[in-house]
């Protein structure tokens, strides 16, 4: 199943006290483009997360999201200061005797004195933190995936009536291209009569004239290597790989091949179609784009 690059995935997992939220968001890019936003404590993890989504995912441009909360009881410790304690306290004595004050210092005040006491987070299990990140991010790539195939399939469907009618215009230009050299010989003739009335026409050159038009003119190769490529580009919708790339190589092939149709033909009918099919071809371009 073919599948757009654009999406969103999203998953929350809580385990053991750990939780933990992963998020996706995917846009078009020619390569695999991985961005994280990951806070510090989790950031040893980038290596992990690049690998299952190099696994996972072909191309796109990937902004990954983490955010955590350790919830056990161990998940804080506490330190205090206790030289600045002993100068607090120090301090305190110092300033009672002098002035005669009560010392009033007790442990539930020195605990609410910022410089003393600080809270620290404790170090946390990087394995157990490893497997919860794998766990959220291939269900979050799940979802990402799902939602990309959801999509990939509309543009499928888009493609391939684009194709339809693209082919409908290369078969109106095999239908015109014949008419063309006959076209062009009574063209000729009416001319060479005109200008020599009374003269004999030597109908050999004319007939070698016409002959060189036509092979100048034929556009047959080009007619059957574009439904040659209508045919591998269906044949790629089908396919269960990724196929941005190769579509694009094809489309960029049907663009070569009306060109040179267009500059061939000689013919105003033809050159018309030739547009019509080079407008259709550009949003399939633009179509193509938006695949893995």
């Amino acid at each position: 199943m073919i599948k757009s690059m654009t999406g969103f995935g999203r998953t929350s997992l809580s385990i053991d006290g750990r939780e933990l939220t992963v998020e996706l968001k995917a846009v078009n890019h020619r390569f695999l483009d991985l961005s994280f936003r990951f806070p510090r404590s989790l950031s040893f993890l980038e290596d992990t997360v690049r690998g299952e989504l190099s696994r996972l995912l072909s191309r796109g441009h990937i902004d990954a999201y983490a955010y955590y909360r350790n919830t056990r009881s161990d998940a804080k410790s506490i330190s205090v200061d206790r030289s600045l304690v002993s100068a607090y306290l120090a301090a305190s004595n110092e300033l009672a005797e002098e002035f005669a004050l009560q010392n009033d210092i007790t442990v539930s005040k020195l605990l609410r004195i910022s410089d003393l006491v600080s809270i620290n987070d404790a170090d946390d299990d990087p394995e157990a933190l490893k497997g919860l990140m794998v766990e959220a991010l291939r269900a979050a790539c799940a979802e990402l995936i799902k939602m990309r195939e959801l999509e990939g399939e509309r543009i499928k469907c888009d493609l391939e009536t684009r194709i339809a009618v693209l082919s409908s215009v290369r078969d109106q230009i095999a239908e015109r291209a014949p008419l063309v050299v006959e076209a062009y010989r009574a063209k000729l003739n009416a001319r060479i009569e005109a200008i020599l009335s009374e003269t004999e026409i030597d109908r050999a050159r004319l007939a070698t004239e016409i002959a060189l038009f036509a092979d100048k003119a034929n556009i047959d190769e080009e007619l059957v290597r574009l439904e040659s490529h209508f045919k591998g580009a269906l044949e790629l919708l089908s396919s269960d790989e990724p196929v941005g790339r190769k579509l694009d190589f094809l489309v960029q092939e049907m663009n070569r091949e009306f060109n040179t149709i267009g500059s061939k033909a000689n013919d105003q009918a033809i050159t018309a179609l030739v547009i019509d099919g080079k407008a259709e071809l550009e949003k399939l371009r633009e179509q193509v784009q938006n695949l893995e």
